[in-house]
């Protein structure tokens, strides 16, 4: 499993997912307190954000463990946006460990980050074209072909998922994607919480004590834009 986070609302710095809340992402890749499956995220991490003089999202990932890093506190302190997304990786036993098989993936302007686990064979039909090892970037490859379709983020991550789990009924299926002006997460086998304020905060667990956390209910969908936030059933 993973655990991951994103933020949509006035910018702010990627240090307020990883660093600066007292269980922020760098806490949870060494002492989550609610996964569900899995104690430690050290198989690699990732983050991007949104700069507007560019056309594509910033990402930064490596196949370390986050606390390994020296070089990203200061990305951290002076990477911000309005759109941000980070994630820490507990590798699928089998999966390989190596930056291109860490979270966020990326497609255009999209940003996919993926906490569970699925059987490539039941992803296969849904991305023909991936051929990559790794279980969260044949899910990202199903998703981004159906928007470079046209088809709206609230209708692809439906799919992705039903489709993903009637092939694998044990299948794990958060997922998280942001868009720069959007933002969308499954919650589909492991905890997903939101914050709302200046704006919307989402999370596998919550990154501190403050009151206004609230769980997104399993088989969930969250839509966030700056028209608001929808939680709506999948199946």
């Amino acid at each position: 499993m993973c655990r991951h986070a994103a933020w949509l609302g006035p910018s702010r710095s990627l240090s307020s997912l990883i660093f600066e809340p007292d269980q922020g992402l760098l806490r949870q890749a060494y002492a989550p307190r609610m996964q569900r499956f899995g104690s430690v995220n050290a198989d690699g991490f990732g983050v991007g954000w949104y700069d507007p003089s560019l056309s594509e999202p910033v990402r930064y990932r490596r196949s370390i463990p986050i606390w390994a890093d020296a070089n990203l506190p200061g990305i951290a302190g002076v990477a911000r946006s309005s759109c941000l997304m980070a994630a820490v990786r507990s590798a699928t036993v089998g999966m390989p460990i190596e930056e291109s098989a860490t979270a966020p993936f990326a497609d255009g302007i999209w940003l996919l980050s993926h906490n569970g686990r699925v059987q490539r064979e039941a992803v296969r039909p849904l991305a023909p074209g991936s051929e990559s090892a790794c279980d969260s970037a044949w899910l990202a490859s199903a998703v981004f072909a159906l928007l470079r379709e046209g088809i709206p983020l609230a209708r692809t991550l439906p799919l992705v998922v039903r489709g993903a789990a009637e092939a694998d009924p044990a299948a794990r299926l958060n997922l998280l994607v942001c868009g720069g002006m959007e933002l969308a997460a499954t919650a589909w086998g492991d905890t997903l919480y939101a914050h709302l304020g200046e704006g919307v905060l989402v999370a596998s667990e919550p990154l501190d004590d403050r009151p206004g956390w609230q769980a997104v209910p399993d088989r969930n969908l969250l839509l966030a834009s700056p028209d608001g936030v929808l939680v709506t059933p999948i199946d």
